[in-house]
C-alpha cells in the first residue's frame, strides 16, 4: 500500500513547484475549432435528420440541410466551440493568466474564423490558428431538448490541419507542462498527435486523451489510432458510454465501469515513471479515477433542475477544470473537484459560455 501510494504522489512531483505566475503556455491543446450553431429544438427535427439525444457525430450528406435550417426556423446562438477549444476555454478561464493556455486547429479566411480569434482573445487563449483559405471554418449543430443535446459537426476547414503547421510552432509544444487533444482530432490529424504524444513521453511532460465519443471506438481506423496513442497516453477521459464503447471494441464482456477504468489502467505504457490515470465521469453519477492498481469514485453535486440549462459542452468543461489543475501541481482530488466545479457551472447557460469570474476556490 505504501508503494503504491508514493506511485501515486509521483504522479504530480513533476510540477509541484508550479505557480500562478510562471504558467503562461503550460497547457496545449490541439484540435478542431468549429463554430457552435446552438438551438433549443423539437423531436420532429431530431427525428427529420435521425438525430439522437446524447450522441456526438460527424456530418454526412443527409445532415447538410440541417445547418440552414437551424439559422432558417431556429432562434440560435454562435458560439466558439469544437471539444477541445472548449477544454482550453474552460482551463484558461479557471487558471486565470493570460496565455496560460495555447491552442492549435485549422480555420478557414472568413468570418466565422474571425469571430473564433475573438473569443479566444478574450478568454485569454493564445489560439494560434492554421488557415485554409479555400474552405470555410467548420460549425456544429448543436441541437438541444430536455437539457440534453445532439451535436452534429461540419469539420470543413478543422479537417485540414497540418502537421508543418504543427513544427512551425513546436516551441509551444516545448513550453508545455500538459499536452491534450479530444479524441475528435484523430480523425484529422493523428500524425501530429503522435508526434506530441511521443515527444512528450521523452520529455517527461503529460499528455492526455479523450475517448470523446462512442464511433471513434468503433471504426476500425479510428481505434487503431486509439490503441497506437495510449501507450504514451498519462491521462485518459471519457464518459460511460465511451468506456463501454472501448470495452466493447476490446472483446470484454463487461460493462462495469469501474473494472473497464482499472483495464484500461494497466494497459503498457511507455513513460513507465508513472502509472496512467483513466478517468470516466457518469453524468449525475460519480466519477470513477483508476492508477496504479487503485479505484475511486468522487460524488458529484447535483445541479438543480430548474437551474439546468444545457448539458452541452458537460465533459469538456470538466477536463478544462481537472487539467486547469493539473499543470499546477494539485493532487487528483483537487483535479476532480476542479472538473466538477466546472461542469456544474457550464450546464447552468446555453452552450460553453463562461460568466466573467470563475468563483473556484
Amino acid at each position: 500500500m505504501a508503494l503504491l501510494l508514493k506511485r501515486a504522489q509521483s504522479l504530480f512531483k513533476t510540477f509541484t513547484t508550479t505557480t500562478m505566475s510562471n504558467i503562461e503556455h503550460a497547457l496545449l491543446g490541439m484540435g478542431n475549432p468549429l463554430l457552435d450553431i446552438s438551438a433549443v429544438v423539437d423531436q420532429a427535427l431530431l427525428d427529420k435528420y435521425k438525430l439522437k439525444l446524447g450522441d456526438q457525430i460527424l456530418a454526412e450528406e443527409q445532415h447538410q440541410a440541417l445547418y440552414p435550417e437551424l439559422e432558417k426556423d431556429y432562434k440560435v446562438e454562435y458560439i466558439a466551440g469544437g471539444a477541445t477549444q472548449n477544454t482550453i476555454r474552460v482551463a484558461q478561464w479557471m487558471l486565470g493568466v493570460p496565455k496560460a493556455t495555447t491552442y492549435f486547429g485549422s480555420v478557414g479566411k472568413d468570418h466565422h474564423a474571425d469571430l473564433l480569434r475573438e473569443v479566444a482573445a478574450k478568454d485569454g487563449v493564445d489560439a494560434r490558428y492554421h488557415v485554409d483559405e479555400s474552405t470555410p471554418t467548420g460549425t456544429c449543430a448543436a441541437c438541444i431538448m430536455g437539457g440534453e443535446r445532439s451535436l452534429v459537426a461540419n469539420l470543413a476547414a478543422a479537417n485540414n490541419y497540418k502537421i508543418e503547421h504543427l513544427k512551425a510552432n513546436w516551441p509551444a509544444v516545448e513550453a508545455a507542462r500538459v499536452i491534450y487533444s479530444a479524441g475528435f482530432f484523430i480523425t484529422v490529424s493523428p500524425d501530429s498527435m503522435m508526434e506530441v504524444a511521443k515527444h512528450a513521453a521523452a520529455k517527461n511532460q503529460y499528455y492526455c486523451l479523450n475517448i470523446s465519443a462512442p464511433f471513434l471506438c468503433e471504426v476500425p481506423p479510428f481505434k487503431k489510432t486509439i490503441g497506437d496513442l495510449l501507450p504514451y497516453v498519462d491521462f485518459l477521459f471519457g464518459n460511460e458510454n465511451e468506456a463501454r464503447a472501448f470495452a466493447k471494441s476490446e472483446g470484454w464482456e463487461t460493462e462495469d465501469i469501474e473494472e473497464i477504468a482499472m483495464r484500461v489502467s494497466k494497459f503498457p505504457k511507455e513513460n513507465g515513471s508513472r502509472g496512467r490515470v483513466v478517468v470516466f465521469t457518469q453524468g449525475k453519477d460519480p466519477t470513477v479515477v483508476a492508477t496504479d492498481g487503485t479505484i475511486k469514485t468522487y460524488p458529484v453535486t447535483l445541479v438543480p433542475a430548474d437551474k439546468l440549462v444545457d448539458t452541452n459542452g458537460a465533459g469538456d468543461a470538466f477536463v478544462g477544470g481537472f487539467l486547469s489543475q493539473l499543470v499546477t501541481g494539485k493532487d487528483l482530488d483537487e483535479c476532480v473537484r476542479a472538473g466538477n466545479y466546472a461542469g456544474g457551472v457550464i450546464v447552468q447557460s446555453s452552450g460553453t459560455q463562461l460568466p466573467n469570474a470563475c468563483e473556484f476556490a
